[in-house]
């Protein structure tokens, strides 16, 4: 029997830790099979910072940098400047990249640094127990915030892509989601065009993806899926922010 489809040689065959309707595996499955597509894993390098994205390297078959909390896009600055011909990659969630990273994130973009940004946005802190995070939505309730976010006291929500692309140095800026087959494709293609940035020596390329976190969004993992949809892009459009192929955006 011809096989239709085999799982990515680049995705570790190990039990996952993800809690049942992450979206971390889903991301992490697309950049093992761009990397497989394009025979990149020899010259792929990923940085993982702290939250639960770290566990990236438990996943990825390839040479993988453990990052201080914040810092995978000063590590990467490193890394690519000291090899210009691989491919480095950061992968960050929202606490990660959005609150103790948001200096390093905005300068590396400022600098034009050419590497690519993952960015998976699930609207919490998930790895210590579903506090606020930057990205949390107006009214959405979390362990610090029980009665939803006020933004008198807790301020608003961070948009991460319309900020940096405001940034001359920035070159590819988008968000995705993964509400929908047709959205976990748009995903990959996005991963797709921001490694094409890199590789084409374009500059800083960041992609957003809004992911699911049914276990602190206390939904199940269909519903996590409706609340993206629903709520989440309300914040959070979808689309492309800047493009350095496109003369408008």
């Amino acid at each position: 029997m011809q096989a239709l489809y085999r799982a990515p040689e680049t995705l570790l065959r190990v039990p996952t830790h993800y809690c049942p309707g992450c979206g971390h595996g889903i991301v992490q499955r697309l950049l093992a099979e761009i990397i497989d597509e394009w025979g990149i894993r020899g010259k792929t390098i990923g940085l993982a910072p702290v939250g639960c994205a770290v566990l990236a390297y438990n996943y990825l078959d390839i040479d993988m940098s453990e990052a201080a909390h914040g810092r995978p896009p000063a590590v990467a600055t490193g890394i690519k400047r000291v090899y210009p011909d691989n491919i480095v990659f950061s992968y960050q969630g929202d606490g990660d990249l959005a609150a103790i990273g948001m200096a390093e994130i905005i300068h590396a973009a400022s600098r034009a640094e050419n590497i690519t940004v993952i960015f998976a946005n699930n609207a919490i802190y998930g790895m210590t127990n579903g506090q606020l995070a930057p990205t949390t939505l107006l009214n959405q309730r979390t362990t610090t915030t029980p009665e939803g976010r006020n933004p008198l006291t807790h301020g608003y929500p961070l948009r991460v892509c319309e900020l940096l692309a405001t940034l001359d140095g920035a070159s590819f800026i988008a968000r995705t989601s993964l509400s929908s087959p047709k959205n976990v494709l748009q995903t990959k293609e996005a991963i797709k065009k921001g490694f094409k940035t890199q590789i084409e020596k374009k500059g800083f390329s960041l992609i957003e993806v809004l992911s699911p976190c049914p276990v602190y969004w206390r939904m199940s993992p269909v519903d996590s899926l409706k609340f993206i949809e629903e709520k989440m892009t309300q914040t959070y459009p979808l689309g492309v922010f800047k493009d350095w192929g496109k003369k408008e955006l």
